[in-house]
């Protein structure tokens, strides 16, 4: 419970998408790249990176996937 009310904050989400938006301007991809790498909307990728949503552990999954990273390395905990 405590780690599921965590990543529902404001604070978690926004680290969330800071992560992934490091890890995406590093690989020099449009957010719409990886949405449609990841079988993601591009709004709603978008919503993810702007920490404004708490993606499905599976599309965190698939993002990192596109990515190339563990999960471990874009989860703010």
């Amino acid at each position: 419970m405590i780690l599921y009310t965590y990543m529902n904050s404001p604070q978690a989400l926004k680290a969330f998408g800071k992560k992934l938006r490091g890890a995406r301007e590093k690989q020099n991809l449009t957010q719409a790249d990886v949405s449609v790498k990841s079988g993601i909307n591009t709004n709603y990728y978008a919503c993810i990176e702007r920490g404004e949503v708490n993606p499905s552990f599976e599309k965190i999954q698939n993002i990192a996937k596109t990515l190339g990273l563990k999960s471990s390395e874009i989860l703010p905990f």
